[in-house]
């Protein structure tokens, strides 16, 4: 790689031989030969002063920006006090987080446990489903992700990250996204539960019929199956609304979520469920354990994180920048409608299906050539999905509509030499 720094140099060097070769590889592939060093706000900056407007955002992590200054200072306060827990005796301040959680989720979800990665949390749901129900089925959906753990990736719908580690977790049914009657058939009295996400993230941002959810909930009901709705990417304001399933308004057995829960400074994650599915821990409180999952750095990011989405206001920025972002970008996809198929989204989660997989890799590398930082959905290449920090600006948000603009032409133009 010419031109990189000795900082630059090293890092790929060591993701080479020690952490993730293909990683590196893919970096190099993308044109990127540079490095991140620091963050701040919406911002990104790497080793040679560059500086990315980051819209994909952990992805979905950052909702508060990048460095937020109420979040550190609340983190670094805990640090000083008391940074992990005895594990013998009780601690106030994930006991708080958790008051909190069953005041913000909805219906009557109360009940919290708290661990440190999306997947971890899809792992503590199914369990808890399991051992509540007493049954061994889960209906999930095709295009679904939940995570790579394998409890979580059996309940995920793309083979691609499947097939490596068959056999999976047996019991989990996949059926099409979206499609009530599908999900009703598929659910009998031997079903645990079922795991939706309220929109499909990693899917391509893949939003549901209206009503959808609803129906989950009676088919639910009506067989003794759990709902479980997977949050972590939907929830903490995303989508306009503090969760998903508050468009629908309705309400789970088990949530779970993270990714933005930790403030985009500590790893936190949890699943909530409803005071019934607690019967678990009476006999054994043990019985689902983490020893570094609820720690208290990482629960005071998640008291700071709920107290700026409210103070700030970032649902109804969400909901008000997503819109802008929407408007912009179906503007320009009537240019362009034999690139782009669709442009769709919730609040700040707004996802452009393009026609070719090859061409949303190309709109990429032109976003990233005009500092902006985009991706695509792990289980569908075809789109490129925006996450950008729920605190982006108006004129931030404009100049990301001017920049794939300009991506778009000049894709446009490679395909047509």
């Amino acid at each position: 790689m010419s031109g990189e720094s000795e900082i630059a140099r090293r890092t790929f060097e060591r993701y080479e031989k020690y952490l993730n070769p293909g990683m590196a590889q893919l970096v190099k592939f993308m044109g990127f030969e540079s490095v991140e060093v620091r963050s701040e706000g919406c911002y990104v900056y790497t080793d040679d002063g560059e500086r990315y407007l980051d819209c994909l955002g952990g992805p979905g992590v950052f909702s508060m920006g990048h460095s937020p200054e109420s979040i550190i200072a609340r983190v670094r306060e805990q640090l000083e006090t008391m940074p992990l827990s005895s594990h013998i005796l009780l601690n106030p301040v994930p006991a708080e987080l958790a008051e909190r959680m069953a005041e913000v989720t909805p219906g009557d979800l109360e009940c919290s446990f708290f661990c440190n990665s999306g997947a971890e949390a899809v792992e503590g749901a199914l369990k808890a489903a399991r051992a509540h129900t007493g049954r061994q089925k889960f209906v999930a959906t095709e295009g679904g992700f939940h995570g790579k753990t394998l409890g979580a990736l059996s309940a995920s719908g793309r083979d691609v990250y499947r097939e490596p580690f068959q056999p999976l977790i047996p019991g989990f049914t996949h059926v099409p996204f979206g499609d009530g009657d599908a999900l009703a058939e598929a659910v009998d009295e031997e079903t645990a539960a079922v795991i939706i996400e309220p929109i499909q993230g990693e899917g391509g941002i893949i939003i549901p019929p209206d009503g959808y959810l609803a129906t989950a909930r009676e088919v639910c009901d009506a067989t003794g199956a759990l709902l479980i709705l997977d949050e972590i990417q939907t929830g903490l304001g995303r989508t306009g609304k503090m969760w998903g399933c508050d468009h629908e308004g309705v309400a789970p057995d088990i949530m779970t979520c993270g990714k933005a829960l930790g403030g985009g400074v500590m790893p936190l994650a949890a699943f909530v469920a409803i005071p019934a599915v607690w019967d678990i821990f009476e006999e054994n409180p043990y019985v689902h354990t983490s020893t570094f999952g609820g720690n208290p750095m990482a629960c005071a990011a998640g008291l700071a994180a709920l107290d700026a989405i409210e103070e700030q206001g970032l649902c109804e920025a969400s909901a008000e920048r997503g819109e802008q972002m929407l408007d912009g970008f179906r503007r320009l996809a009537e240019h362009y409608d034999g690139m782009i198929e669709d442009v769709r989204g919730r609040g700040l989660l707004v996802g452009v299906a393009f026609s070719d997989p090859d061409i949303a890799g190309l709109v990429i590398a032109g976003l990233s050539g005009r500092n902006i930082l985009a991706a695509y959905g792990l289980n569908n290449p075809g789109t490129v999905r925006f996450e950008p920090p729920l605190i982006i600006t108006q004129e931030q948000v404009d100049e990301v509509i001017e920049a794939l603009g300009g991506a778009l032409a000049d894709t446009k133009a490679m395909l047509e030499f």
